[in-house]
């Protein structure tokens, strides 16, 4: 048996192979998920499920092989509209990925998942450690602004490919000293 929490509604979720199951899943607006034989409040029983990459997930075993639900995806199916049908991925406002309540997921395209993901506290702590870090480093902070010379040098003769051998570092790292994702304090 299940407690309803104040505000909180059920729904059945259905995916490919779900009447095969010996039990039916619900999600609620809550972000909570169940199983249930014939009535979510009467024989439910609420699962904690998995964790997959932060979020939180129900493993079940289909017929043709296994099924991973992710529940705010699930939960934002169900209780959050999708304005335009190229939003097809589900954000976590708040950036806390257990916190699957309907209010804190919302549906977005590529871009926004990139540029949210940027604010997110964690990529945001592990920015500032990478800048702060000092072992490790192929290059030291005056390599770097001859590199960034050199780059910005309309009559430099290297090519990248050049630059990368003589650094001994990959033409990515080059673009993206370039771009300042790395190292972009050093001016």
């Amino acid at each position: 048996m299940i407690k309803n929490l104040p505000g909180e509604t059920w729904k059945p979720i259905q995916f490919n192979g779900y009447k095969k199951l010996r039990k039916k899943y619900a999600v609620s607006s809550l972000g909570r998920a169940a199983s249930f034989s014939e009535n979510i409040l009467k024989d439910g029983k609420v699962l904690t499920g998995s964790v997959t990459s932060g979020y939180r997930t129900l493993n079940l075993h289909i017929d043709g092989g296994n099924g991973t639900i992710y529940i705010h995806r699930e939960v934002a199916k169900m209780f959050c509209k999708k304005t335009s049908p190229k939003y097809k991925y589900v954000i976590h406002v708040n950036h806390k990925k257990k916190d699957n309540q309907y209010k804190n997921l919302k549906w977005v395209t590529l871009d926004e998942v990139s540029s949210h993901q940027q604010n997110s506290p964690e990529k945001i702590a592990y920015k500032k450690r990478q800048a702060n870090r000092t072992e490790g480093l192929k290059l030291n902070a005056e390599q770097v602004k001859a590199i960034k010379a050199l780059i910005k040098d309309p009559k430099r003769k290297l090519t990248y490919k050049q630059l990368a051998a003589k650094y001994k570092v990959s033409e990515m790292t080059l673009y993206r000293i370039k771009s300042g994702e790395n190292w972009g304090r050093i001016k």
